[in-house]
């Protein structure tokens, strides 16, 4: 084997590593981005029935601070 195949193999070596790597960041970053994303529309039903409970007609992302 000459020394140049054996160079292009610990690349392909070295970049199959870093491709298996940045998959599972990838992969990571998926499931907490499903997770958060449960979380975020938990959230939002728990104040759009806080909102409906409250009885008020203007929502309270859309009332002037108390300051104003």
């Amino acid at each position: 084997m000459s020394e140049k195949t054996a160079l292009l193999e610990e690349k392909i070596a070295h970049l199959t590593r870093a491709v298996e790597d940045l998959s599972d960041v990838v992969a990571d970053q998926a499931k907490l981005l499903d997770v958060m994303s449960r979380r975020l529309g938990a959230l939002m039903q728990r104040e759009a029935e806080r909102e409906a409970d409250s009885g008020s007609s203007v929502p309270l992302a859309d009332q002037r601070p108390p300051h104003w």
